[in-house]
């Protein structure tokens, strides 16, 4: 049973507020990743838990000071939009669900995630400069800097069969 809106309504504001693109049906989803050809996206699955309030919200927007910047931001509520965030983890295959979580996305697929145990008990400026570097290895202009273009790098840890070639995530 998704919680009652006038208690997510703030946490909505606060993504919303800065300019982050609420997703609350699955055809929203859908829809955000069929744009993603060529480009990036920063998708948030946010959550009424005190690391999305403390952490993971205030770090997103810290991360907005960054010059390079994803092409966009999108955010489905976890324990609200119960469809939209079943479809958003649809197009993470093998990368387990956690909210809050962030994930950024190039052409699609996943190339840096944040999971809630990338977030939970970490500063949100620690969690904003994670941010910053993956948005500018992953964003802007060209060539990916310091990413083979094929987009073979190996996964570092976890079970590599289960998730897309081109994750790769902060351990």
């Amino acid at each position: 049973m998704p919680y009652p809106e006038p208690l997510v309504a703030p946490m909505r504001a606060e993504l919303s507020a800065f300019g982050v693109k609420e997703l609350r049906t699955s055809q929203d989803v859908d829809q955000a990743f069929a744009d993603t050809d060529g480009k990036t996206m920063l998708l948030i699955v946010n959550s009424v838990c005190g690391c999305a309030a403390a952490n993971a919200r205030p770090a997103v927007r810290m991360s907005l000071q960054s010059p390079t910047q994803p092409d966009s931001m999108v955010t489905v509520f976890a324990g609200q939009d119960m469809d939209a965030t079943a479809t958003a983890r649809q197009y993470l295959a093998g990368i387990p669900p956690s909210s809050p979580f962030m994930a950024l996305l190039k052409d699609g697929d996943p190339v840096f995630v944040l999971e809630r145990r990338n977030i939970e008990g970490r500063s949100a400026s620690a969690i904003a400069t994670d941010l910053v570097g993956a948005y500018q290895k992953f964003c802007g202009k060209g060539e990916v800097m310091g990413v083979e273009s094929t987009g073979s790098e190996t996964i570092e840890s976890g079970n590599s069969e289960d998730m897309p070639s081109t994750f790769r995530s902060i351990l």
